[in-house]
């Protein structure tokens, strides 16, 4: 019996997923006005047409849904239980025009982003101070290294990235961010502290301190060592940026970072900055969305403010000034404006930067 009951049930549920908005909204003013007649009237439809919605879904219940009384129609207990669903399904659509409404006018939603792990030193400041000004918009934000995020941007979940090299196998559409310098850091009071013009030969007698094999910063500091036919003394690799500076301060190494990684420990005195001949290596934080992605006007709110404000966020490194130039990439697009191309393997000026 229990049997026969769930097979009952189980065919009722999957008629019932073939019911319409018209039927419930027809079912719903019959309760309401007491008559087709005034049901027809009060939905804008004919009589025959308010009949055949009510017909057809108490065919799809497979109960009784109405009675007829002195008073004009009545809803039955499954009359009842319908109309129930029909007022959680306005609610639900009322619900969601409301959400849209307020995406539509950029004031609501939700941005989904992801960012290098060098740049949740400054994100969370930039998304603080567009937050201000979009208060309605909510933010997701995911820290990932370079192949995660490339991975992310093969799909459509994801709104835009905050990087540096964008990927060379997807069509694009970028605004420049600002600067990104690569600097040597040792631990205060570090033999080479104070030695002008150190020479990439110098630096093979100390210890290295770096990111994972494959990791951009780990990629740039290499290339700078074979530039010069020598290699790296490399002491400790790890995934974390927090480590690598941790271990620089506690005296096991240098380290070549990103310097907005180490803003708060430079001027703190913690660590300081060698003054390594050809430092600081100038890379790029750009602001990057696959170039067929349609987003809704909360995130390309989000995207246009990053691409003319975001350059404000970035950390102040005081051992730096006059050293970083203002714009270091001529024929990469300016704040604000949109650079829609395929990047190349070969795009020297896009190099990693994660």
């Amino acid at each position: 019996m229990a049997r026969q009951d769930n097979s009952y049930n189980q065919k009722i549920a999957n008629r019932l997923r073939h019911l319409t908005i018209r039927q419930l909204r027809a079912l719903a003013a019959l309760s309401a006005k007491g008559t087709v007649t005034a049901a027809s009237t009060h939905l804008g439809l004919t009589q025959p047409a308010v009949t055949q919605q009510l017909r057809q879904l108490q065919d799809l219940a497979g109960l009784p849904l109405l009675q007829r009384t002195g008073e004009g129609m009545a809803l039955t207990a499954a009359g009842r239980e319908v109309l129930a669903l029909a007022e959680r399904i306005e609610v639900a659509i009322a619900d969601c025009q409301g959400a849209l409404d307020l995406m539509a006018g950029r004031n609501g939603g939700t941005v989904h982003l992801v960012a290098a792990s060098t740049a949740k030193y400054f994100m969370p400041h930039a998304i603080a101070a567009f937050s201000r000004r979009f208060p309605g918009i909510r933010i997701k934000l995911t820290i990932a290294n370079r192949r995660e995020i490339h991975e992310m941007m093969r799909g459509y979940d994801l709104d835009f990235a905050v990087m540096g090299r964008p990927p060379a196998d997807l069509e694009v559409e970028v605004r420049q961010l600002g600067n990104n310098p690569h600097i040597i850091v040792a631990p205060k009071g570090h033999t080479l502290e104070n030695v002008p013009a150190i020479s990439v030969a110098d630096l093979v007698r100390e210890t290295v301190i770096t990111g994972q094999a494959g990791s951009g910063t780990r990629s740039m500091m290499e290339t700078m060592f074979q530039n010069s036919n020598l290699e790296p003394t490399i002491g400790m690799e790890t995934s974390s940026i927090e480590t690598i500076k941790q271990a620089v301060i506690a005296g096991l190494g240098i380290a070549f970072l990103s310097a907005h990684t180490v803003a708060h420990e430079l001027a703190e005195g913690r660590l300081v900055v060698l003054d390594v001949a050809g430092l600081p290596v100038i890379r790029q934080w750009f602001v990057i969305r696959r170039a067929d992605k349609i987003m809704l006007p909360p995130a390309q709110a989000m995207f246009d403010y990053l691409g003319s404000e975001g350059s404000n966020y970035l950390p102040d490194v005081p051992e730096l000034r006059g050293k970083v130039p203002s714009s270091s990439i001529s024929n990469q697009p300016a704040p604000g404006r949109k650079h829609r191309r395929r990047w190349p393997n070969s795009c020297s000026a896009c190099r990693p930067s994660i």
